[in-house]
C-alpha cells in the first residue's frame, strides 16, 4: 500500500512551512538572513526572567508546574485585559483565551470555521502561517488585493459578492491591519470604516491578527478592528514579537460565544498553555517588563529600519521598476522588482551570494506573484544590513 493512503485528506494535503525550510538554508555560517521574522535577541529582558523564574519557583511552585485551566492563568487574563483596555478595547478576562502563541489561535479559528472546502478572504499577499493553518484544515483561501494602505474595500466587495453568488459565502475575513505581515502596510481608520461596513452588511466575522501593534516607529496609532466593533470580531495577540517568543504565548480576544468554542477546541489539542511559562510571564509584567522592554525595542527596530530603507535608496537607485513598502512599525517591508523577474529562481544565487530573503510567492493563496520579497529587519545587525542590502542590489543588477 502507497504510503500516502494510510494518511487522512487533511495530513496528505498539509505542507512544511516555506520559512521554516528556508531558514535551514539560511542558518549557514556568513550568510545574511533577512528572512526570518526572527526578534533581535538583543532585546530579551533576561534579568527581568531570572528575578521572575525565582520567584515563581520559590512561591508558585504547586501551582505553576501543575496543570492549568484551558482558559488560562486568571492573573495572566487580566494583565491582558488592562493592556487591550489601554489600547481603547473595552473587554474583560471572560473574553480572552490564552494560547500557545497566535498561530495556535490561527488553527483553533481554522479548526472551529473551516469545513473542507469552505472559503475564507486574506489579504494578497498575507501572512505564511495564516494560510497554511486555513489550508491545513482545507480551507480554500480567496485573496483580495492590497495597496499602501492595505486590503482595497472595493475589491473586498467584489470578492464576496462573486464568491456569494457562486454558492462559497466565505466563512471570515482574516487581517493583518497594523504593519503587515508580509507587506508592512496599514489600514487607516477610514479604510477599516470602509471594510467593517462590507463585514456587518455581509455579516462576515472578521479575524484581526496583530502580532506587530505595539512596535510603531512613525505615524499615528489607528483604531483596532476589536474596538470598533466588538460583535464582529475575533482578535488575535501574541508576546512572540514584544517580549519573548521561545515563551510561546499568546492571547485571543473576541464575543464570548467564539472565545467558548475555541477553549472546547484547545481542550483536544494541549490541554492548556504551559502555566509555568504564564506565571513567569504574570510576574514580568507586574514588575514592567513589557512596558520598558518595548522603549528599547522600538528605538533598536527603528535605527534598523531606516537604516534598511536608506540602504534601499541607495543600492537600488537607477533601478527601473524596483519598489518597496515604507513601513511604519513591524518587522518587514515588502520589495517588489521589475517586470519579468522572479526571486523564487534567484533566490539560490542569492544563497550563493550569501544573503537570503522569502520570495513572495510564499505569501499568495495560489503563490502565483513572483516578483516580490520579505525582507526582516529586526535581526540583522547595523553592518549585516548595509552588506546584505548592497549584495541584493547587485544582485538585481546582474538578472536584468
Amino acid at each position: 500500500m502507497n504510503r500516502q493512503d494510510y494518511f487522512s485528506d487533511r495530513a496528505n494535503g498539509m505542507k512544511r512551512s516555506v520559512i521554516r525550510e528556508l531558514l535551514k538554508l539560511t542558518a549557514k555560517p556568513g550568510i545574511i538572513s533577512f528572512a526570518g521574522g526572527l526578534p533581535a535577541p538583543a532585546t530579551f529582558p533576561v534579568k527581568y526572567v531570572e528575578a521572575a523564574v525565582d520567584v515563581v519557583i520559590e512561591e508558585e511552585h504547586a501551582t505553576a508546574l501543575q496543570y492549568g485551566p484551558t482558559e488560562g492563568d486568571a492573573r495572566l487574563r487580566e494583565d491582558l485585559s488592562i493592556i487591550m483596555r489601554n489600547d481603547g478595547i473595552k473587554t474583560t478576562a471572560d473574553h480572552i483565551l490564552v494560547t500557545t502563541a497566535s498561530q495556535q489561535g490561527l488553527d483553533l479559528v481554522a479548526k472551529i470555521f473551516l469545513n473542507p472546502g469552505d472559503t475564507c478572504i486574506t489579504g494578497s499577499p498575507t501572512y505564511l502561517g495564516g494560510l497554511q493553518a486555513f489550508k491545513s484544515y482545507q480551507g480554500v483561501p480567496v485573496g483580495v488585493e492590497l495597496d499602501e494602505d492595505g486590503m482595497i474595500p472595493e475589491l473586498l466587495e467584489e470578492t464576496v459578492h462573486k464568491l456569494e453568488k457562486e454558492g462559497r459565502r466565505p466563512r471570515f475575513i482574516y487581517i493583518i491591519p497594523d504593519f503587515q505581515n508580509p507587506a508592512g502596510v496599514t489600514i487607516p481608520e477610514a479604510r477599516r470604516k470602509r471594510i467593517l461596513e462590507i463585514a456587518r452588511k455581509g455579516e462576515y466575522l472578521i479575524i484581526e491578527d496583530t502580532p506587530y501593534r505595539q512596535l510603531r516607529y512613525s505615524g499615528e496609532s489607528q483604531p483596532t478592528f476589536q474596538s470598533m466593533a466588538p460583535d464582529m470580531v475575533l482578535s488575535l495577540y501574541t508576546f512572540s514579537k514584544i517580549l519573548l517568543p521561545g515563551f510561546r504565548l499568546g492571547w485571543a480576544c473576541g464575543p464570548d460565544w467564539i472565545i467558548d468554542k475555541m477553549i472546547m477546541a484547545k481542550q483536544a489539542v494541549d490541554l492548556c498553555t504551559p502555566p509555568f511559562t504564564q506565571s513567569i510571564t504574570h510576574a514580568m509584567l507586574v514588575n514592567g517588563a513589557l512596558e520598558k522592554g518595548l522603549e528599547s525595542t522600538i528605538e533598536l527596530y527603528s535605527k534598523r529600519r531606516k537604516l534598511m530603507l536608506e540602504c534601499l535608496d541607495r543600492e537600488f537607485a537607477g533601478i527601473g521598476g524596483v519598489t518597496w513598502t515604507k513601513p511604519e512599525g513591524g518587522l518587514f517591508l515588502w520589495l517588489t522588482l521589475p517586470e519579468g523577474m522572479n526571486t523564487e529562481d534567484i533566490f539560490q544565487q542569492a544563497v550563493d551570494e550569501k544573503v537570503a530573503y522569502v520570495p513572495g510567492s510564499a505569501f499568495y493563496p495560489n503563490n502565483d506573484n513572483f516578483r516580490s520579497m520579505r525582507l526582516n529587519f529586526s535581526y540583522a545587525s547595523e553592518e549585516q544590513i548595509v552588506e546584505g542590502v548592497k549584495r541584493l542590489g547587485n544582485l538585481v543588477r546582474k538578472n536584468i
